[in-house]
């Protein structure tokens, strides 16, 4: 049996050895969460709040970050990515931030027990969630709801900005600048909800 023999020369091993660097190495990912400030935790028991649905445009609806470009340009970064799905994490943050601003423990997460109905839902569709050198921006339309009969308490479309530190974007900037743009949303959300509390019972 011949034996087939290979012969590599001192350039030939290094470049061999710089292909299994590169093949065993890459790019580090970077991942973010949203979050809120809220730091005490609610105690009251009343209104019952149901958390969903949230639905988000399907170009966003991908673990990594989604930035626009000039034009019609989309730029999805390779490293920078969501700890979790942008949906469930719009969910919970929305959920913190009204049991806080409401005074609530009963938070209930789409779907919820269609027997047992909490007193309101929220329903949030995002249309676009984006950042740039010099602001973010948030809209979506919102729904505050009855759920045990589905008649709309209040129905509405927000458009949110934020001002950004001057320069060039950061990736450490989106998942704060975000958080803050939800924290506004909830605001919005929870004074609708208070509104419809004050309400004098019809007589």
């Amino acid at each position: 049996m011949n034996a087939t023999r290979i012969s590599l020369t001192g350039t030939g091993i290094a470049l061999l050895l710089l292909l299994i660097a590169g093949c065993g190495s890459s790019p580090r990912s970077n991942h973010y969460l949203l979050t809120t400030d809220v730091s005490t935790p609610p105690d009251g028991e009343t209104p019952s709040l149901g958390i969903g649905p949230v639905v988000i445009p399907e170009f966003l609806n991908r673990n990594s970050m989604v930035y626009s470009r000039e034009g019609n340009q989309l730029e999805i970064s390779s490293t920078e990515r969501w700890a979790e799905p942008l949906e469930a994490g719009i969910k919970r943050v929305v959920g913190i931030n009204l049991a806080s601003s409401l005074d609530t423990q009963d938070i209930r997460y789409f779907p919820w027990n269609t027997g047992k109905p909490p007193e309101f839902g929220i329903s949030i569709s995002l249309l676009s969630l984006d950042a740039g050198d010099d602001e973010a921006t948030l809209a979506a339309e919102w729904r505050v709801f009855r759920p045990a009969t589905g008649q709309s308490v209040v129905r509405r479309i927000s458009h949110l900005r934020l001002a950004l530190p001057a320069g060039k974007l950061s990736a450490t900037q989106i998942a704060p600048a975000y958080s803050e743009l939800l924290s506004q949303l909830s605001d919005l959300i929870a004074g609708s909800i208070e509104q419809e509390l004050t309400k004098s019972p019809k007589n």
